[in-house]
């Protein structure tokens, strides 16, 4: 393949690329996030990522108050050169704008879930939460796998340091009462 023959994104802006590039770019792959203006390609998840992001999505679109949603793998706009996609959103219903709609901004934004896979994990251990945190969203939560069991950390934002503080780890049931009451039996994940 020749350098002509590669799509124009190959080859980055000096500068970087910004959030609305995403929906400007042809052919660029599913998924793809922006991360410090770089584009971040995901690869190909594991049984238990898509069984793990299943079961929370199914019980928190069920445990969601009227006015908010639950909305899996779609893109949060965190500033001009930070566009992430959470495995799972929550947000204020009033964010929806229709079906053609790519991503949401970070003041729609109530909670994030990031579920760690290996070729993730620096991301979503290191930079996301910061990223997260510094936006504003006020809950997110980490779920690990722990030999094919969910393990949730679930974090808090400190307005005052503007950073994430554990309020508790989840292994069998995850039970909170922020952002909303959610109960959740983690063994569930043995039978998607």
């Amino acid at each position: 393949m020749t350098e002509s023959s590669l799509p124009d994104w190959v080859f980055p802006p000096q500068e970087g690329f910004v959030a609305e590039d995403l929906d400007r770019i042809p052919q660029l792959p599913a998924h793809t996030e922006l991360i410090d203006g770089s584009l971040v390609f995901v690869s190909p998840q594991a049984s238990f990522h898509t069984r793990a992001v299943d079961l929370l999505v199914d019980a928190l679109r069920h445990a969601a108050p009227a006015d908010l949603r639950a909305r899996r793998e779609m893109s949060v706009i965190l500033g001009e050169r930070q566009r992430p996609e959470p495995d799972i959103s929550v947000i204020h219903a009033s964010a929806e704008h229709g079906m053609e709609q790519t991503f949401y901004r970070a003041e729609d934004v109530v909670l994030v879930v990031e579920v760690v896979s290996p070729e993730s994990a620096g991301r979503d251990h290191d930079r996301k939460p910061v990223l997260y945190a510094e936006a504003g969203i006020a809950h997110f939560w980490l779920v690990e796998n722990q030999s094919g069991r969910p393990a949730i950390y679930v974090y808090e934002l400190d307005p005052v340091t503007r950073s994430y503080a554990l309020t508790g780890i989840h292994r069998d049931r995850l039970k909170v009462s922020a952002p909303f009451d959610v109960d959740i039996d983690l063994a569930r994940i043995d039978r998607l």
